[in-house]
């Protein structure tokens, strides 16, 4: 006979889960007890949303579902906000919460809450356990779920009751049938052999690569079909790392904040091949205006996604690994179309990304000096903000997996968590968190967590003194009128010690490079507080509602 909690531990251990992020509470204390002797890795957090963060980061570092645990009612909402940024971004997560005992659920009990109620918007798929004998099921159908398909959390409500009741120990050979949930993963071979007849006939062709690119782990397929059909190629936010930063065929990333080249590319091509992309506002600007002159070949697993935003001329449903490997079988190498790439050459020429070297401590210097010191090696998580559209547009990225960001939610307080997640995922790498001093206060007490665990992540915070992005916003459009967006100093660097993190203050640019390197050559976390120029802007940016090659630049362009 075992009980559910033990039941809950075994499952997890055979699904080849390692480690949780959690936080205990009465409800949950029999799963606790029996985590006491398991060998599954529990990191204590300093909050539930900080446990769902941590999840997330370390499945979308390692490619495997990552796993939070929080008690009933606050511990279960606390975690609501990390479940709704892993839902927008596609990322395979199983969330467990306890739940009060079956005989006062709906009694308005001490910690209930309709967790699953609450979350139904934000998950793939949740659960509410209401018998032992079907926890051994749900686990399995819950992490298949989540990492199958287009990726997501999905989350199982665990009632008391459910965890310590005995059952006779459940088969090992159990099989499960999930009605009506069967992703397509194959694409249809007619609309591929369509899609190839486009590309063989375009003339200035564009490959607009999304997070389903890193999530099917199709990055050197993707390549491969941008080296043989000579077609440039330009990512999301979320695709940053599909193709390397200094591959020639590589435009950056596009939209808002996207490279000159990128935005022109896509207003002046012939054809698109969208491929794991959601055509998200931040990428098209005026939907109207995006690829106005382009034929459309959308590749996507989610077939709700095809068509949803902008109209397609070849809808490809699958999964991006098993399409372009197909395509890739059935092309013929093609002309470089030297003059489309001539011109591209040209606006990268004439619209660089750069800073002026004019001893101003900028941070567009900083994370350039961090990208030589790594050399594309590491990974690299942000906040939400001006500190992230600076890491994307700045950092030279080879590899996938290695740029860790919230995108289609924009969580602040998303990067110190999902960075302690993302050293959990890969040891083997060094792990940097790039903040704002706005975002790093929003889950600051996780100092605590990485100095209890040793946790060597590296905290980069680009200090101005305000909520930089919104800042910008104002300055731009509401005539400088900072509406509460100032804030005070603080000493981050006093507040690491306090944890007993060591860490430095940098007023000077002349000292960006020793001061990261201190960071880099230290064993254990390391906090660097940059005092950077204040006003400083994110450029170019495409105002709301202009066309994305409607850019406004800077000072330095």
């Amino acid at each position: 006979m075992k009980t559910g909690a033990k039941i809950l531990i075994e499952g997890l251990i055979r699904q080849g889960v390692t480690t949780i992020f959690g936080y205990p509470g009465g409800v949950v204390l029999p799963i606790y007890d029996e985590l006491y002797d398991s060998p599954l890795q529990h990191i204590l957090v300093r909050h539930e949303q900080a446990a769902a963060h941590a999840a997330d980061g370390y499945a979308r570092a390692s490619g495997r579902t990552g796993v939070c645990l929080a008690t009933s009612g606050p511990g279960a909402c606390n975690l609501v906000t990390g479940i709704a940024t892993a839902y927008m971004d596609s990322v395979p997560m199983v969330a467990l919460t306890g739940q009060v005992p079956t005989s006062l659920l709906g009694n308005d009990a001490f910690q209930e809450s309709d967790i699953t109620g609450i979350t139904m918007p934000i998950t793939k798929h949740n659960y509410l356990v209401n018998k032992t004998e079907d926890l051994d099921g749900v686990i399995r159908e819950a992490f298949h779920i989540a990492g199958t398909g287009r990726q997501g959390p999905v989350l199982i409500d665990i009632p008391k009751d459910v965890a310590t009741n005995q059952i006779p120990d459940p088969p090992d050979d159990y099989q499960f049938h999930i009605r009506g949930y069967n992703p397509t993963l194959q694409g249809h071979l007619r609309q591929i052999e369509k899609a190839l007849a486009m590309i063989d006939q375009a003339e200035r062709p564009v490959i607009y690569a999304g997070g389903g690119v890193i999530a099917s782990n199709a990055s050197p397929e993707l390549i491969r079909l941008a080296e043989l059909t000579g077609t440039p190629v330009t990512t999301t936010l979320m695709g940053i790392g599909a193709i390397p930063c200094d591959h020639p065929l590589n435009l950056g990333m596009l939209g808002m904040h996207g490279t000159r080249y990128a935005n022109y590319a896509i207003t002046e091509c012939d054809l698109l091949i969208a491929i794991g992309a959601r055509f998200d506002d931040r990428v098209t600007g005026k939907i109207q205006s995006f690829a106005p002159n382009a034929g459309i070949i959308h590749i996507d697993i989610d077939p709700a996604e095809i068509g949803k935003n902008k109209p397609v001329d070849v809808p490809i449903v699958g999964d991006s690994k098993s399409i372009l490997t197909c395509m890739l079988d059935r092309i013929a190498k093609q002309p470089s179309r030297q003059g489309w790439n001539e011109k591209i050459s040209h606006w990268k020429t004439a619209y660089p990304t750069f800073c002026p070297d004019d001893g101003v401590l900028r941070p567009q210097t900083v994370i350039r000096t961090l990208s030589d010191l790594l050399d594309g090696e590491g990974i690299i998580v942000s906040e939400v903000g001006q500190n992230q559209m600076w890491t994307a547009q700045h950092f030279c990225f080879r590899h996938p997996r290695t740029w860790i960001t919230s995108g289609g939610l924009g969580t602040m307080g998303y990067g110190l968590p999902a960075a302690m997640g993302a050293h959990y995922a890969r040891p083997d790498l060094p792990v940097f968190d790039i903040a704002g001093d706005g975002s790093i206060q929003m889950n600051i007490q996780e100092f605590g967590t990485i100095a209890q665990y040793d946790i060597p992540v590296k905290v980069v915070i680009l200090n101005n003194m305000f909520l930089g992005m919104v800042r910008q916003w104002q300055e731009l459009f509401y005539d400088r009128r900072y509406s509460y967006t100032e804030l005070p100093e603080v000493d981050f660097v006093g507040i690491a010690r306090a944890y007993g993190i060591d860490g430095m203050r940098v007023d000077s640019a002349d000292l960006v490079k020793e001061a990261l390197m201190s960071a880099i050559e230290t064993d254990g976390p390391f906090v660097l507080d940059f005092r950077i120029e204040r006003e400083e802007n994110v450029f170019p940016m495409v105002p709301a509602g202009a066309a994305i090659n409607e850019m406004i630049g800077g000072r330095y362009e």
